[in-house]
Parts: C-alpha cells; sequence; structure tokens
C-alpha cells in the first residue's frame, strides 16, 4: 500500500467512526484536517547566548530585542551569568557599562512612561524590566520568540567553566565539583533534573571551551547528557582557533566525536555557533558584537518544544555567515545546498576519522 492510499484510509474510518456518533460534517472536516495538516518544515534564525544589563552586557534588553528582531532573527535567548530577569534590579545609569550613552538611547527609543527611573542621593537610578513585563512588545507568532535562559557561571580553581540553559523556568546556581568533568556534569545535571521535574524542554549547552583553556575535548567528551557545544563563539577571548598548544574548537568536535561515537558508546556532540553579546554601542573586534555566530534551526512551528525538538534531532546548522538552502542525511550520505551570494566562491570540506585512528591523546604542541 502506498503512502497516499494509507492515509486515506485512516482518514476515511476516522470519518465512518465519527458519523457513528452523530458528528456533523463541519466537525468532520475539522478534525480530518486537524489530523493530517502540518505547517511546512522551515528555517528559523536564532542566537542562544546573549548578555543585557541585567549582567555584564552593556545595554538595556528591550534595546538588544529590537536589534535582533530588526536584523532578520526569530528566536533571542537572553541568558545573563547566574540569573534570570525576574524582580527588581535597579542599575545606576552613570555608571552602569553602558553610561549614559546607553540610558539616553533608551529613554529615547521608549519614552519617559516607559522608562522607570528614580533619584537616589543624587544618582539617576533606572529599573531594569523583567522579560515577562517587555516581551509583549516584541513576540509574534512566527515572527520572534524570546527564551528566558541562564549562563551557569561555574569554575574550578582559576578555570572558569560555563554553560548556557536555554528555556529554563528556574534559576540554576552553580554546582561546583572536584574537577573540571565533575564541574560540568554536576551542572548539566541540574539543568536535566529540572528539565524532568517540569516537563518543561530545556537544554544545556557548553560554552566557549577554549576560554582560558578550562576545558579539553577528552573531559567534554565524557559529559553525559550533554549533546551541544559552542563550536564558534563571537567573544574576543574566547580563543576559537586554539594555539600551537591548544587545539581549536572545530578540532575539539572531531575529537569529541570519535571519542563518544568509536570509544565511549555516547551521543553525537553537535556545534552551534553564538554572539556571546556584551558590546552594543562601540564595534570593533576588540568587542563582543552582535550578528557574528548563529545557528539555523528547521522546525514546523517558532516555539521553545519545537526547536528544542529540532535542536536535539540535530535538525539545525551553525554559520558565521553562509546559509544553505538545504541539508540532507540518509543515514549513509550526506548533501548540502548552498544558498549562493554573488561575487562569493564556496569551498565546502566535509571533516571525519579515519578507521583504524590512532587513539593516544597527546598534547598539540
Amino acid at each position: 500500500m502506498n503512502r497516499s492510499r494509507k492515509v486515506s484510509f485512516l482518514i476515511c474510518i476516522a470519518v465512518l467512526t465519527f458519523a457513528l456518533a452523530g458528528i456533523t460534517d463541519a466537525q468532520i472536516a475539522a478534525q480530518t484536517t486537524a489530523q493530517t495538516s502540518k505547517p511546512p518544515l522551515r528555517w528559523w534564525k536564532g542566537n542562544l547566548h546573549t548578555h543585557s544589563l541585567w549582567s555584564d552586557g552593556d545595554d538595556y534588553p528591550e534595546m538588544i530585542v529590537e536589534w535582533y528582531k530588526g536584523h532578520g532573527y526569530h528566536f533571542l535567548a537572553l541568558s545573563d551569568h547566574n540569573i534570570l530577569s525576574h524582580g527588581q534590579k535597579w542599575v545606576d545609569a552613570a555608571k552602569s557599562r553602558g553610561g549614559m550613552q546607553a540610558y539616553e538611547k533608551y529613554r529615547a527609543r521608549f519614552g519617559s512612561e516607559w522608562v522607570q527611573q528614580q533619584d537616589e542621593n543624587g544618582k539617576l537610578m533606572v529599573r531594569l524590566k523583567p522579560l515577562s513585563e517587555f516581551r509583549h512588545l516584541f513576540e509574534e507568532p512566527e515572527r520572534l520568540l524570546l527564551i528566558q535562559s541562564e549562563e551557569i557561571s561555574d569554575k574550578f580553581g582559576k578555570l572558569s567553566i560555563h554553560l548556557n540553559a536555554t528555556n529554563l523556568r528556574d534559576l540554576i546556581p552553580p554546582q561546583g565539583g572536584n574537577s573540571v568533568l565533575e564541574v560540568m556534569q554536576n551542572n548539566v545535571n541540574a539543568v536535566l533534573d529540572q528539565r524532568k521535574k517540569t516537563g518543561q524542554p530545556m537544554i544545556p549547552h557548553l560554552n566557549h571551551p577554549n576560554m582560558g583553556w578550562a576545558v579539553s575535548a577528552e573531559d567534554l567528551a565524557r559529559v553525559q547528557g550533554e549533546r551541544f557545544f559552542e563550536v564558534y563563539n563571537g567573544h574576543p577571548i574566547v580563543r576559537n582557533y586554539g594555539d600551537a598548544d591548544h587545539p581549536g574548537t572545530e578540532r575539539m568536535w572531531d575529537i569529541i566525536l570519535t571519542q563518544r561515537l568509536a570509544e565511549l558508546g555516547g551521543e553525537i556532540m553537535y556545534g552551534i555557533a553564538t554572539d556571546d553579546t556584551h558590546n552594543y554601542h562601540a564595534q570593533g573586534s576588540d568587542k563582543a558584537n552582535a550578528g557574528r555566530g548563529w545557528i539555523m534551526v528547521r522546525a514546523r512551528r517558532l516555539t521553545p518544544e519545537s526547536l528544542i525538538a529540532a535542536l536535539e534531532a540535530g535538525d539545525f546548522y551553525a554559520s558565521t555567515g553562509v546559509r544553505l538552502k538545504e541539508i540532507r542525511f540518509d543515514g549513509g550520505r550526506l548533501s548540502i545546498e548552498i544558498e549562493p551570494e554573488a561575487g562569493v566562491t564556496y569551498t565546502t570540506q566535509f571533516i571525519g576519522t579515519r578507521r583504524n585512528y590512532d587513539k593516544r591523546t597527546e598534547p598539540v604542541g
């Protein structure tokens, strides 16, 4: 039986059942349409790593969201350090990271009725709006989704170990641990435990592994339940490309996949690209600016549930500029189709590890 005939047969059974129950023709039509029609798969562009004045970014969250929406993003995770944008938080406008420049732009854009401010012993204090108060200004079905997130900022000794938790419900404090691996594992477990307890889809991903040379590929490969890491991060201090003694993040990705799939019997680790945006006023290679790295997720709906399901299925790609029309994988063959730009030449490389590889690990330098 071919697929079209099978679908028709199932619809006929449904119609017969409804008729026997006294259901009207209109109700039958509505029910069968709901059962058989789905929104088409499409690509959604988003950034999962963004900072604001709630931690160490230099702009107000509404200004940040407006930039991303205006530049064609469909989803944005606001992920400040060890905090969710809940409750009351006031900043000194002059001493905040954005200073009076950020305040004046914010007030000019949103007006005195929206901006809450007060004088405190001669200081101009401005209230940061929580996500729940401003999301209605920007969110639109199938146009923009804002996702509550957190950068869980932990450490082992002097090594900074950060993980983003996307679509969190409740704040997760840094979990600590007795090794780099244990710190990562404890924080991943905390995210997955909250997901299990709440039933809300959420995912952890490891941030900038080469920042401070904190995380090795070998350690990251062994974190159970961690399926994503930043193969590209747009912050200028994170050392995406490694050095003479440390592999770059693309090489780390190959090591992680090889160890997981060939030696550890683990799950695929997916690479994502993010902005890790902090700086919204001054532009430059020494600034953490917006628009440097993103992911394109193929899903039917612009919801956290649909996006996370697609991410976990690997139906997405990370980019710093190239756009793809199509990605196809049939279990044995991977193919891509690039959306070309005029005057641009493209080189495509498929990188992997051959069978019978040398399993020894040793320093790069």
